[in-house]
């Protein structure tokens, strides 16, 4: 087994432990998004009392574009990463461009068919490299130490040594206190598990009196250290808790 040939002379493995796929939520929030607009979608241009109102391929197109746009924005704000938003941009011009290309921009009912045709291969891909992305997560741990492994195109591996860690942080949310999994931070005395919070507060003022001009301005910023480590150097939802 190619664990255990990476393993110290009469190191012993305990456990092997992977995150629970729903420790990742917000990923999978981007496929399943993406999955139920295009099933409201079609829905609403054909089955619901408001139908009438999409008989035009622009009003489909339209609200696609919104409703896909809108969640971006949201998911990027909320995580601090844009990755997001320009994935859906991506999404929404490769899939423009192909309802264009095999003319489905005809009427608002053919372009809901595509937009759930579409959606439904999309968050299919998207789940999948969810899936191996999480897959590639594993923690072994062993009688001395503790062993991170993940990543999917760039591998990464980090040890740990338990004589090194001076704290344990662990955290559970809603869904992992339903089906018990959740994260164990290691801390170490180097500062290993530990990221930091950054609050900034300032103020200026400004006279100006003919060609004379007076500007002041005060400021102050507090850091706040927190256990916070990437997916793959933690125990990220691990199951069972």
């Amino acid at each position: 087994m190619r664990i255990e040939s990476e393993l110290l002379k009469g190191e012993k493995i305990e456990k092997i432990l992977t995150p629970h796929p729903l420790s990742f939520m917000h990923l999978q929030a981007v496929w399943v998004y993406i999955l139920l607009f295009g099933i409201f979608l079609w829905w609403t241009a054909n089955l619901s009392q408001y139908s009438e109102l999409f008989n035009p391929w622009v009003s489909v197109l339209s609200l696609w574009w919104i409703g896909l746009i809108l969640a971006g924005v949201v998911i990027s704000l909320i995580l601090i990463r844009w990755r997001y938003f320009f994935l859906y941009l991506v999404i929404l011009s490769l899939g423009t461009f192909l309802a264009w290309k095999y003319n489905y921009l005809s009427t608002g009912s053919s372009l809901s068919f595509f937009i759930l045709i579409y959606s439904i291969c999309i968050s299919s891909i998207i789940f999948l490299g969810v899936y191996i992305f999480i897959k590639s997560h594993r923690y072994i741990i062993t009688d001395c130490r503790i062993i991170f492994k993940g990543g999917v195109l760039r591998k990464r591996e980090r040890t740990l040594r338990y004589d090194k860690i001076t704290d344990i942080h662990g955290t559970q949310g809603i869904l992992g206190q339903i089906f018990d999994f959740g994260t164990i931070i290691p801390i170490t005395q180097s500062g290993f598990g530990l990221g930091s919070d950054q609050a900034f507060a300032g103020g200026g003022i400004e006279t100006r009196a003919k060609r004379f001009g007076i500007f002041g301005f005060a400021g102050g910023a507090k850091e706040v250290k927190i256990p916070r480590a990437r997916s793959y150097y933690e125990l990220h939802g691990v199951h069972p808790y």
